[in-house]
């Protein structure tokens, strides 16, 4: 299995760590708190539900103020 790892993407998912985000995926969009991320998937925290979103599925990220 071959991971593509997305340096820039990923120290920018870091600094928003704990923060409320919307991810555009190539599936839609989700917003929620970003409450971890990894080299190859972040985790996102919407209410009830935890999604394990690949990051190589991210199209963009908007940290929410």
């Amino acid at each position: 299995m071959i991971s593509s790892v997305e340096p820039f993407l990923f120290q920018t998912l870091q600094s928003t760590l704990g923060q409320h985000v919307v991810i555009q995926t190539t599936k839609g969009s989700m917003r929620g708190r970003l409450t971890d991320v990894k080299p190859d998937h972040l985790t996102l925290q919407m209410e009830d539900a935890t999604f394990l979103i690949r990051t190589q599925e991210i199209v963009w990220v908007l940290p929410k103020a």
